[in-house]
């Protein structure tokens, strides 16, 4: 699952592990993503102790075999952390969803965690590149769900994204016990507060946020991405 930040990743990674028959991983490529390019970002020191800096052993271990012997495996992967420098050759052998929000919402929630946000931080020009690669490679769209309608109807949207995976819904997905997670990324008590206090999806999406000029002018920037990919969303018939 390819998304940005603040993209309703980590409550999806949460919905799939609920499964039983399903691992997860929390971005397996911020560790080398903070190490290739010296970008500095809460909890640092701490992300890259815990994972490899190293891509090429990352990108092995995402195709080898799935973790503990589960037959699904989902993997919570940031666009950012993609960078040019890194071989994508692995994405080859997984099944690439993308996971799309307006940005004026995925801006607003962001700078409520880190000021002053920037295009290469929120990902959605990384997003369509990744995209419109794994469309090349398919020959085909690759499956996209949006944030939105999970949050309007989390059974339906999930209902149909497994389907369209091949796999059985189990309606365990829409909900997850409270409270930090064993498989959380180190960088959690920074950035999972929330999702940490929910037992399933928010409500509803209301009303667009207000952004500040320089936010505003953000996410004018990363419409045409994010419009490139919700022409393929997922419908609900």
């Amino acid at each position: 699952m390819w998304s940005g930040p603040r993209n309703l990743s980590t409550a999806m990674m949460y919905a799939f592990a609920s499964r039983g028959d399903c691992a997860v991983s929390d971005e397996p490529f911020y560790a080398a993503y903070l190490a290739a390019t010296g970008i500095d970002h809460p909890m640092r020191e701490e992300v890259m102790a815990a994972q490899p800096t190293d891509p090429g052993v990352v990108a092995r271990h995402c195709i080898g075999p799935n973790p503990a012997g589960k037959p699904l495996w989902y993997q919570k992967h940031m666009t950012m952390h993609m960078i040019p420098e890194f071989d994508r050759g692995f994405m080859r052998q997984l099944t690439n969803v993308f996971l799309i929000r307006h940005p004026a919402r995925v801006i607003a929630s962001y700078a409520r965690k880190r000021e002053s946000p920037t295009l290469a931080d929120i990902g959605f020009l990384q997003q369509a590149d990744l995209f419109d690669q794994v469309a090349d490679d398919l020959g085909r769209a690759p499956l996209v769900i949006s944030a939105e309608d999970v949050r309007a109807d989390p059974q339906l949207a999930l209902e149909r994204l497994c389907f369209a995976l091949g796999i059985d819904f189990v309606p365990v997905m829409v909900s997850w016990p409270k409270g930090p997670k064993p498989y959380d990324g180190v960088w959690a008590p920074h950035w999972y507060n929330a999702v940490h206090g929910s037992t399933g999806f928010e409500d509803p999406e209301g009303s667009l946020p207000d952004l500040s000029v320089a936010n505003e002018r953000l996410a004018q920037q990363a419409m045409a991405s994010y419009e490139h990919l919700s022409a393929f969303k997922l419908q609900a018939s």
